[in-house]
């Protein structure tokens, strides 16, 4: 039994040998590498940034790198910690980083789980499908996604768009969800390099609708970047990338290291 629906008509997939299929007749092949494509085109915004392949392997070496693993850890900790029944979906998975790990730590706890990514870039979910068999992909957006109501009990996003609503639809009462956002000071020395008047992150209150704020922890640490790729890598996976010059841009590129710091807040909420 999956969780999967039609993106066309919400009927239930079923899976079939190399293809899942609906009660309406609606078909998607899965692909070589084991993801499923279930992303209309029309749930494409205006806004999504098409991320080639080479900035795609870029942030998963930089990930694979060992930067982030102090969050990597203490969210399958938290994972392991709240679990309980069949399903855990991580909404915005991108090359999988996240969700692989979770999947490991949850095999090597024993915990029992069906263990689903999606994103909205083919080439990510593609990627993230080759390197972790225990999880099941498919390329689709975090504002429509394409799973039974009340069928997960576990939701992780991490600096993916929040959407509340299908959030809520998917989890199941008393259902937990894991949200990673960037902390006031995030990256604050790579801002320092790139801006004449670097500003601090705004955190907002974290008090969301529908859901019971359980845990805040606040991981901070720094990181120091041996490499121009990987510094340029970071700066790719953060939003400034697509709204920063050329000239400000080579500021940073202009680095041959870079010490900076890493905060972060991981939320635990429970859906009332």
């Amino acid at each position: 039994m999956g969780i999967y629906i039609c993106p066309v008509c919400g009927k239930e997939l079923e899976a079939g040998e190399r293809t899942f299929v609906c009660g309406s007749g609606h078909s998607f092949d899965t692909a070589k590498s084991g993801y499923v494509n279930l992303l209309l085109s029309k749930h494409i915004g205006k806004a999504v940034h098409g991320d080639n392949k080479l900035m795609v392997q870029a942030r998963r070496d930089f990930l694979e790198s060992g930067y982030y693993s102090g969050l990597k850890d203490a969210l399958c900790r938290m994972a392991a910690k709240h679990f309980s029944g069949s399903f855990v979906l991580d909404a915005g998975c991108g090359e999988g980083y996240y969700t692989g790990a979770i999947a490991d730590e949850f095999e090597q706890s024993e915990i029992a789980a069906d263990i689903y990514g999606i994103d909205i870039s083919k080439i990510a979910v593609d990627m993230a499908a080759k390197r972790h068999k225990n999880v099941r992909f498919a390329a689709a957006s975090v504002f429509h996604i394409p799973v039974l109501d009340s069928s997960c009990d576990m939701l992780t996003t991490v600096f993916s768009p929040y959407c509340g609503g299908e959030f809520q639809r998917v989890l199941r009462d008393g259902g937990i969800m894991l949200m990673v956002i960037p902390g006031e000071e995030h990256l604050w020395e790579m801002k320092q390099a790139i801006y004449d008047i670097p500003y601090k992150n705004q955190v907002k209150d974290f008090s969301l609708e529908g859901f019971e704020l359980m845990e805040n922890q606040h991981i901070r640490y720094s990181i120091e970047l041996e490499s121009k790729e990987h510094i340029k890598a970071l700066f790719s996976m953060t939003p400034y990338y697509y709204r920063t010059g050329r000239e400000q841009q080579e500021r940073l590129y202009s680095l041959e290291r870079l010490m900076t710091t890493v905060e972060f807040r991981l939320l635990v909420y429970r859906k009332k």
